[in-house]
């Protein structure tokens, strides 16, 4: 008996280890590493898909460049990953700890005395190209961004979490 028990834990064990090492997007996204994935993001659509090996295994709603500000079209690759980005233009000055001014961009105005500027926070930032990436953000159902592709967090971190340096992004209209 104890034989047994013994058979059936080793048998078990791969099992259950391989089950921790799953990835949200399931074992066909897991299938090869993140090699042969892709993200394309498609602007008409608002909306982002995930490819492994040509098949699509994740799709998000997006809010890409709002008028004036729109999403760089064109052929890149994830060149910065971030999990915990912060941006370093758009943000609030604080001052002990307290907003005393919010939603500033810190090329236009002054900064308030004694105060520090701290970047809103873009998190799974994927950088595809100079100040643009993909990140986690707010959503409003329209292009609301200052040029990045935002997506909602459980998303974001499915995409950060799915590929690696140097894979293909694709922006489309």
């Amino acid at each position: 008996m104890n034989w047994i028990h013994r058979t059936s834990a080793l048998l078990l064990l791969p099992l259950a280890a391989s089950c921790a090492h799953i990835p949200e997007l399931g074992a066909l996204a897991d299938h090869g590493g993140t090699r042969n994935r892709k993200i394309v993001v498609k602007l008409g659509e608002q909306k982002a898909y995930l490819y492994h090996q040509n098949e699509v295994v994740a799709v998000s709603p997006i809010s890409s460049g709002r008028e004036g500000r729109h999403t760089p079209t064109g052929r890149y690759s994830v060149i910065e990953k971030d999990i915990d980005h912060r941006s370093s233009v758009y943000g609030n000055y604080v001052r002990d700890g307290k907003v005393v001014k919010q939603n500033v961009d810190i090329r236009k105005g002054e900064r308030p005395p004694g105060s520090k500027f701290e970047g809103v926070p873009m998190p799974y930032f994927l950088r595809f190209t100079g100040g643009y990436g993909l990140h986690a953000g707010n959503l409003p159902g329209y292009p609301a961004s200052a040029g990045c592709v935002r997506l909602p967090k459980r998303q974001a971190k499915r995409f950060y979490d799915a590929v690696r340096l140097g894979t293909p992004v694709t922006v489309e209209r």
